[in-house]
């Protein structure tokens, strides 16, 4: 058999996606679609939604979105409702935080909704950079 010379498959030969900066037209829901925040990612795909219409609902990343679009709890996405399935949906589009603030703005989503731009699990800070803990020396020598 041939050894493998080469630096890689033909993924890498692809490219990365670099459309990540251009800006995109707003999507607005239309009927049979909802707007919704992640509230869990349950793995293989699937993930857990507060819709604004108050009610939680299982959602499926569809495949178009699967590897090429990161979904994170704390996003705020557009949700394909079934109509056969009412505690089911489908996340057709992830919009980013700039988006998510003019939805705000125009009133599409509550003021309510967090919207972080960061990520999930950002640890609050104190004074000098490391995460806030407050003990005593005294405390240290009883131990």
């Amino acid at each position: 058999m041939p050894k493998n010379k080469g630096k890689g498959g033909k993924n890498r030969r692809r490219g990365k996606n670099d459309n990540e900066n251009e800006k995109r037209e707003l999507v607005f829901k239309e009927d049979g679609q909802e707007y919704a925040q992640i509230l869990k990612m349950l793995g293989n795909g699937r993930c857990e939604a507060y819709c604004f219409d108050e009610k939680k609902r299982l959602c499926h990343i569809r495949g178009k979105l699967r590897k090429k679009v990161w979904v994170n709890v704390g996003d705020i996405v557009l949700l394909g409702l079934r109509d056969f399935q009412d505690d089911k949906a489908d996340v057709i589009l992830k919009y980013t935080p700039e988006e998510s603030r003019n939805l705000k703005r125009y009133g599409e989503i509550p003021d309510t909704a967090q919207i972080n731009e960061g990520g999930a699990d950002e640890v609050e800070e104190g004074e000098e950079g490391g995460p806030d803990i407050d003990f005593d020396f005294d405390d240290v020598d009883e131990i």
